[in-house]
């Protein structure tokens, strides 16, 4: 019993709970490996090698995993959306740190439009431009 209640203290000071799970979502977690990456050796990190090739190939590799995300999407490949979908994340997150776009301003900008019809929300971003 003690042991398990060592453990308990143990995890949650890492900031994890009981069931391994963390505070954090694991974008955010993502977002500060491939922020560390600025600057690394490109010979040795993909992320450092997309950073120093520029924003612009960063957002080519953005939208050519859009695309394969959408065709696995047509084709109805489950298990081939979940990979795609999980390279096109990391191309965003890339994009993101490559221009200083931090996570949680994309959460606080999410939190603000839930519970807004996306209707009314695209009709008030019309009328403000």
């Amino acid at each position: 019993m003690a042991k398990k209640k060592k453990a308990k203290r143990k995890a949650l000071k890492k900031g994890r709970q009981e069931d391994g799970s963390t505070d954090e979502h694991v974008l955010d977690r993502l977002y500060v490996v491939i922020d560390s990456r600025k600057g690394a050796d490109p010979d040795t990190s993909y992320t450092a090698r997309l950073f120093s090739r520029g924003r612009q190939q960063i957002a080519k590799k953005l939208g050519e995993e859009a695309v394969e995300a959408l065709i696995e999407g047509i084709r109805g490949d489950r298990a081939k959306l979940v990979g795609e979908s999980a390279d096109m994340l990391y191309h965003l997150l890339t994009l993101w740190a490559a221009i200083g776009v931090r996570p949680q301003a994309v959460w606080t900008e999410l939190a603000r439009r839930e519970g807004i019809s996306g209707i009314a929300e695209k009709a008030a971003r019309k009328s403000s431009s």
